[in-house]
């Protein structure tokens, strides 16, 4: 595989990525990056977005009925996912759980389970107290 050629754009894509914790999709990545370069185009976020995907430097999250979302956490992790509001967390597990995980799922599939990705369903805890009061 060629060296990848340096792109400031693609830095600044990453780095955004790497100071939220809020999975966010490509558009809102946009809004962000036009700000430094107000000439880049939607078309070079989505580009950039899945050469970061392909390369393990980002996670894309896809849930049905939901623009993709993006993180910047490429340790292994789960999510859970909002279903009130849409908000994303990561659930940290223990890396001996997740491995447990996995070696419990390949004594039910024949082949060979080389990572996992769980997401959670519910509702987070401010969508929780905002039904309450």
């Amino acid at each position: 595989m060629a060296a990848l050629k340096y792109s400031r754009q693609r830095e600044a894509i990453k780095s955004y990525l790497m100071s939220t914790e809020a999975h966010p999709t490509a558009d809102t990545i946009y809004l962000h990056v036009k700000k430094e370069f107000p000439n880049i185009s939607l078309a070079t976020i989505y580009r950039n977005l899945n050469l970061l995907t392909d390369i393990g430097e980002a996670i894309k999250i896809t849930l049905p009925g939901s623009a993709d979302r993006f993180d910047g956490v490429v340790t292994p992790h789960n999510h859970f996912f909002c279903t009130s509001c849409g908000k994303i967390i990561n659930l940290d597990f223990n890396i001996e759980e997740l491995e447990e995980m996995n070696k419990t799922a390949a004594q039910n599939f024949d082949g060979k389970i080389e990572s996992s990705n769980i997401t959670f369903y519910g509702k987070c805890s401010d969508c929780i107290s905002k039904l309450c009061n």
